[in-house]
């Protein structure tokens, strides 16, 4: 096996700009979802949630997006090493390692997990309730802001060949080609 590339987005792109980007994509996407649901839900009350609720979704949003990711590789039968720690006095993080090597198919639907899981039944709910309708957008735009970096993969994984391997490297992941 050949390495065709290394994918890494940190090194690659740089931690800051994908920080930027990330900020950017998510509130660009939540400007351009008001807009049509506004229209649609012309006459709806909003109604208020409380705080509290919107601010504990909101910090369980990345846990759950990590959660997405591991949801798909738990249903494709794929091998995964779990790492838990604590940052920041309490708060628990977690990091996850693929043990197997994936196919380019495999990759993508993975990396899209978090984008079919989460946003896409924030998309229909905020049609289904239109009294949450703002709320549910802004759950829908911070995982798009959060989807950010699996796009960049995304968009790397599909330049590859379409025989190829990808395995999980120190920094980033490796796509193969068989010689």
């Amino acid at each position: 096996m050949n390495c065709w590339k290394t994918v890494n987005i940190q090194r690659d792109v740089g931690q800051g700009r994908v920080y930027l980007l990330s900020l950017i994509s998510g509130m660009l996407a939540f400007i351009f979802l008001f807009l049509p649901y506004s229209i649609l839900h012309l006459e709806a009350a909003i109604k208020d949630p409380g705080i509290w609720l919107i601010a504990l979704i909101m910090l369980t949003l990345p846990f759950l997006h990590k959660i997405a990711h591991i949801a798909s590789l738990g249903l494709l039968n794929k091998r995964i090493k779990i790492k838990w720690e604590r940052k920041y006095w309490l708060i628990p993080f977690f990091s996850y390692q693929m043990l197997t090597s994936l196919s380019k198919k495999t990759s993508i639907i993975i990396w899209l997990a978090p984008t079919i899981f989460i946003t896409v039944p924030c998309l229909i709910l905020a049609v289904v309730f239109p009294a949450y309708y703002p709320y549910l957008l802004i759950f829908a735009a911070v995982n798009i802001g959060l989807s950010f970096s699996d796009f960049i993969y995304i968009k790397q994984f599909l330049q590859a060949p379409k025989k190829c391997i990808i395995e999980n490297a120190r920094d980033g992941y490796d796509i193969l080609i068989k010689d």
